[in-house]
């Protein structure tokens, strides 16, 4: 299934503004048709002074006529059937069903106004004046109507578009949120952000496109179409030799506009990932005086996007021209040979029967009428490419990332954790971000239960990827990490998380208030229990003291209100209240001064008793709060031992820890 299909089906479960959109269409398309056809009373009527009764009158003795001159050609072809021979019997048998035919639509026809004339005089002007008000007040009250359904039309499809975008918006995020870490490294932010805002903007208007003008317009044209063919479907299917043409023309223009919209919104993706790594790093681009350089790259990449919808612009461009061209050569071809049948009054072309009756002047006009009522719909429908072209392209893009599925996923039959959770292994554990890039190899780990440990180690070393895999972030190329000898790749993810507290070097605070960060992972905590966790996180005096509206302040986006010390306590805040079972404390003190640092060391020495904690840091206060330390080089556990062992025997933690700078000071 195609993923604009996939789309059209989610629009498809909100039947009520489905119904409402196609009954609304369906209603503007007859009432189109319908006034086009008021053109005949007026011709053949009004303007040759004759009123409605009138010309039900004239066409009752027509028709009368007719069946009678009928009656005596078919009186005449079946005497002559006795005198001819077998081959001319065979002919004339055809000649007489075929007389016969026309006797049966004419006597329908004059049934027809027979019934009609008797209603039409009772109710109708008898005048050409009078006649002519009513066919304008009828004219205007159906365009009035048609009005007001195509009001309620352009409403229902707006609502289906909105909903399909909203619905659509809101299973990519929940989707996205699902995907592992990994796929969010190899996926740039601006990518998502185009994907979240542009993609599904179109998508939605698409869909209301689709479901709008994409229902109305060809019902429409089918409501004229068969408005013509009932005047003359051999004429109609006569003129309609060049439209497989104008198929083929409209099927290359919709191939071409959806690919270059799709390379179009790749280049816009490229537009954004640029302008988000500039917001976010113009401090460095200030600093190293680096905006000329910028703007040379946003330059080019902006300019790359130019010639795209350049291009899309190109193709578009063709679309109208090429199918009004269409349109008008069938519009000269109608003209030339309904102008032959009036004019002449025949009913054949090349030898081809075009009508049971010559066509009168008022039939032939509605005609034409009728081909340009549908030309106009046609018209309309080649500026609907575009947008339905770039809705498939943007369809494509969304479910590209939709479909992802996360590496990261719980097993079909989850194992439990036990209700203390004890020993945690690191058996023979290898991982790679990428096939060629080796960042655990072969790490084998014990941690007791209750046990604090100190990770130290150069930076790349994999400190914080041996912590992701704890976490269940990522999952171990080889090798197993597992708790109380419960592999976690056989545990549901949130029952193991919600068991962990982490607090990073990169702490991060959304746009909420102060007490709603603290409270984040732990909604159900009262105020009372908020500002407990910030007491013993060392935030509560700035909190109150330096915060205007204390925990109601609003932290902005990513606490950019707040210093980087204020963030991690504020974070730091966050795990104690959450009091969990495992503590990762990744470089959770680096930027907090020396003097609340030692406050805060007092508080984890604390916190951390009777909880499994892991602690990445190069600081000796904190390696003091470990029970063992773990130091890491290239991937792999090189040595573990206490503080005073490590100090005795590990150049490489000396230098980490700065030991030996210290006593040489």
């Amino acid at each position: 299934m195609s993923s604009l299909a996939r789309v059209i089906k989610l629009a498809l479960r909100h039947r009520f503004s489905v119904v409402a959109s196609i009954l609304c269409s369906f209603v503007v398309a007859v009432l189109w048709g319908g006034s086009i056809m008021t053109v005949v009373p007026i011709v053949d009527g009004v303007m040759h002074g004759k009123s409605i009764p009138d010309l039900l009158e004239e066409k009752i003795h027509q028709t009368s006529a007719r069946v009678a001159e009928l009656n005596t050609e078919i009186d005449a072809c079946r005497r002559e059937l006795a005198t001819v021979g077998q081959e001319q019997q065979s002919a004339l048998r055809s000649q007489i069903l075929s007389f016969e035919s026309l006797r049966g639509n004419s006597a329908k026809w004059q049934g027809i106004c027979q019934r009609a004339l008797p209603l039409a005089a009772a109710w109708l002007p008898v005048s050409p004046f009078g006649t002519l008000v009513v066919i304008c007040l009828v004219l205007l009250g159906g365009t009035l109507l048609k009005s007001l359904f195509r009001i309620a039309g352009t409403y229902y499809t707006a609502r289906l578009g909105h909903l399909t975008g909203f619905e659509l918006r809101k299973e990519f995020y929940r989707r996205t949120l699902r995907l592992d870490l990994g796929t969010f490294r190899q996926t740039n932010p601006g990518d998502l952000m185009n994907r979240f805002t542009s993609d599904i903007g179109n998508i939605a208007q698409g869909t209301q496109t689709l479901f709008g003008m994409g229902i109305r317009e060809p019902l429409k044209m089918l409501a004229c179409l068969i408005g013509a063919a009932w005047i003359s479907w051999q004429l109609l299917l006569l003129t309609a030799v060049i439209a497989p043409l104008g198929a083929y023309t409209i099927h290359w223009l919709a191939k071409s506009l959806k690919r270059a919209n799709r390379r179009a919104l790749e280049e816009l993706s490229s537009v954004y990932d640029h302008l988000e790594e500039t917001f976010g790093g113009i401090k460095v681009i200030k600093a190293f005086t680096m905006e000329s350089h910028e703007r040379s790259r946003f330059h080019r990449s902006s300019k790359q996007f130019y010639h795209r919808s350049m291009k899309i612009a190109f193709y578009d461009s063709l679309v109208s021209p090429f199918t009004e061209s269409i349109g008008v050569a069938i519009i000269v071809a109608v003209i030339a040979a309904g102008g032959y049948l009036v004019l002449n009054q025949k009913v054949h072309i090349f030898g081809i029967r075009v009508s049971a009756e010559p066509l009168s002047h008022g039939m032939i006009t509605a005609f034409y009428f009728m081909l340009a009522g549908a030309a106009d719909p046609m018209r309309r429908l080649s500026g609907l490419f575009n947008s339905l072209q770039l809705a498939a392209a943007a369809s494509d893009h969304v479910y590209e990332l939709l479909d992802r599925e996360s590496a990261i996923t719980d097993p079909p039959v989850p194992a439990l954790l036990p209700t203390r959770l004890g020993r945690i292994q690191f058996r023979e554990v290898s991982f790679s971000y990428r096939s060629d890039e080796l960042v655990l190899d072969h790490v084998d780990l014990h941690v007791d239960a209750g046990e604090t440990i100190a990770v130290v180690g150069p930076n790349g070393c994999g400190k914080s990827t041996l912590m992701n895999l704890l976490a269940r972030f990522y999952d171990p190329t080889s090798g197993s990490v597992a708790i109380d000898g419960i592999d976690l790749r056989n545990v549901r993810v949130r029952d193991l998380r919600s068991r962990i507290g982490v607090v990073s070097q990169e702490t991060l605070l959304f746009d909420d208030t102060v007490a709603n960060n603290i409270r984040y992972g732990s909604p159900g905590a009262t105020q009372e229990q908020v500002v407990e966790a910030a007491k013993q996180a060392q935030a509560h005096d700035f909190i109150t003291q330096k915060l205007f509206e204390g925990y109601l302040t609003v932290c902005s986006t990513g606490g950019n209100r707040l210093s980087g010390g204020q963030r991690q306590r504020i974070a730091l805040a966050r795990a104690i209240l959450r009091d969990p079972e495992i503590l990762i404390l990744d470089e959770a003190t680096s930027q907090i001064d020396v003097e609340h640092e030692r406050l805060i060391h007092g508080v984890l020495e604390q916190f951390v008793k009777g909880r499994t904690a892991f602690m990445i840091t190069h600081r000796p206060s904190t390696l003091k709060l470990a029970n063992r330390i773990i130091v890491m080089d290239h991937g792999c556990i090189v040595d573990v031992g206490t503080l005073d062992e490590l100090s005795q025997r590990c150049k490489l933690f000396r230098r980490l820890a700065h030991l030996d700078y210290r006593k040489s000071a």
